[in-house]
């Protein structure tokens, strides 16, 4: 390639809609933090006419959304499927309405999630309802009443959560109407455990796990997690997977673009130390570097917990509304092994789908339990994704990327937090080695005509997660979905300190579009007529 042409190249690149630097205020809005539902928030306010300004202390926006790059192979970090993105559904056609039609989707087929188990057992998740209860009765024969059963929970969660999510938006004046009335028949199933459902439904021990065989698209095993969430996550995918044509990357050029569009902005590299509050009221930030940037209201996209521990005036921190949100526990963390490979990855067995591989059928084994100076032995849970064959745009058939992913206990990575990234010590690294050999020898057991492939490994721990996006004890889905979480009065969009108001998936539920409708709840709860009014068209 020649100068010229490299330079016409280069010129053709659409900018992109954040920088290290922004624009002069008035700010309508200052949201923090770019994950996906920062980034709804504030290209929702752009939407309805407000100037809004995306801060960001990542020099990638998108959060859990954004994606890197080493030897020329490219990683989503968070994305590795997504239901409900079609104009079928409510927060499909948002997306769609909120990108002009800029983002788009591609399915991952007939199955998106396939469950490989012990002796050789394996059920695969497809992209119907009658599908799904077709496989599930053909792999347990006797069990169709049971499984018939399950589907139509699934199915009446997610209606009684519509009255819900409506509750969490409501002025506090109101609050008695919202959780007395609109949000009774969803607090039951949010209240009742995974574990006492699945128990019910069948005697049948295998079947009980393949009910809850998705408990990592929350990080909560049966015995703890809310029913809701597990019935959300199943009614989520019921008619399939999809994954962003271009990679997760396209969710942040085309949110923050539309931003950008309406005289807001996002600025990258901009950590936010605390919230000012005058007057009981929120006015804008503090940044790290002492600069001040003000706002009529303030979005903080980051964690209703680490909202709460690091960013409200230390003389706050400690109010009762504040330490009950703070008293909830964490999620799992999690390490992810990140893969890049020659050759033909379809002809070795990848595909779009998902793999999950379990080592036991039993459904409490949280994670990978391994610690420091003790042998590391084979992680319970593996889950596989395979980004090069997702999406549509990826072009070299001969350079692919996965990565396999599974929790392990904070508390096992703790010591190391406030070391340097890519500089935290010989006994560190020793611990990480041992954990990523182990893993890609057992990955590859499951898959062993990939072995001559394997070009590349790097594997990331939860202070990766720590380092750049900064959730609570390295948790990817924040405060763990359980029924003490949904009986917390204080954990909605609207905080008691008037003009700040909470965003992201703590609000609702997890994933993708669970963190979206946080940020659509939060702009509902800031503005809540010209959001209904908006809502109502779609």
């Amino acid at each position: 390639m020649n100068l010229s042409t490299h330079a016409n190249r280069t010129e053709k690149r659409p900018p992109k809609p954040w920088s290290k630097k922004s624009p002069e205020g008035p700010w309508d809005a200052i949201v923090i933090g770019s994950g996906m539902g920062g980034m709804t928030s504030a290209a929702l306010l752009a939407h309805l006419g407000q100037r809004v300004l995306v801060l960001e202390q990542h020099y990638v926006p998108g959060g859990f959304t954004h994606t890197f790059k080493r030897r020329g192979y490219l990683w989503d970090v968070g994305v590795h499927a997504v239901g409900e993105v079609t104009d079928h559904s409510m927060p499909g056609r948002l997306l769609a309405r909120l990108t002009e039609g800029g983002l788009q989707w591609a399915p991952l087929g007939k199955v998106y999630d396939e469950f490989w188990y012990p002796d050789d057992f394996r059920v695969d998740f497809p992209d119907s309802p009658q599908e799904f209860n077709h496989n599930l009765c053909e792999a347990f024969p006797h069990e169709a009443g049971a499984v018939g059963e399950y589907i139509q929970a699934a199915r009446e969660v997610s209606g009684a959560m519509k009255g819900y999510y409506l509750g969490r938006t409501l002025p506090r004046g109101l609050r008695w109407l919202g959780d007395g009335l609109l949000a009774r028949r969803a607090q039951s199933h949010l209240e009742t455990r995974t574990q006492d459902v699945i128990q019910r439904l069948t005697r049948d021990e295998k079947l009980r796990s393949v009910f809850a065989a998705q408990w990592g698209y929350y990080g909560s095993p049966p015995s703890r997690s809310s029913f809701a969430i597990q019935a959300l996550v199943v009614k989520h995918f019921l008619h399939g997977g999809y994954y962003p044509v271009g990679g997760s990357r396209a969710i942040a050029t085309q949110l923050l673009g539309a931003v950008a569009n309406r005289q807001g902005w996002t600025r990258i590299g901009a950590d936010v130390e605390e919230i000012l509050v005058e007057g009981g009221r929120a006015v804008g930030v503090r940044l790290t570097d002492g600069e001040e940037i003000r706002g009529k209201k303030v979005l903080s996209a980051v964690g209703a917990m680490s909202t709460c521990r690091r960013l409200l005036p230390e003389a706050l921190r400690g109010a009762p509304w504040a330490n009950s949100i703070t008293s909830l526990r964490p999620a799992a963390a999690h390490v992810s092994l990140y893969l890049g490979f020659r050759g033909d990855i379809r002809r070795a067995g990848a595909g779009a789908a998902n793999k999950w591989f379990y080592e036991t059928w039993d459904p409490e084994v949280e994670g990978w339990n391994v610690e420091p100076g003790k042998p590391v032995e084979k992680a319970p849970i593996l889950y596989c994704s395979f980004p090069s064959l997702k999406d549509p745009t990826h072009s070299n058939p001969e350079r692919h990327t996965g990565e396999v992913v599974t929790f392990v206990p904070w508390e096992s990575f703790e010591r190391w937090r406030g070391t340097r990234w890519r500089d935290r010590g010989d006994d560190y690294l020793e611990f990480k080695q041992a954990m990523e050999a182990t893993l890609l020898e057992q990955f590859l057991e499951h898959m062993p005509d990939l072995a001559p492939m394997v070009d590349y490994h790097e594997l990331s721990t939860p202070l990766s997660t720590d380092h750049f996006v900064r959730p609570m004890a390295g948790s990817i889905y924040g405060i763990e979905p359980t029924p003490e979480r949904f009986r917390n009065r204080w954990l909605r969009p609207q905080t008691p300190i008037e003009g700040l108001f909470l965003s992201g998936s703590e609000i609702t539920s997890v994933g993708v579009v669970g963190a979206m409708m946080g940020g659509v709840l939060a702009v509902a709860a800031a503005e809540p007529m010209a959001t209904m009014d908006y809502l109502r068209k779609l």
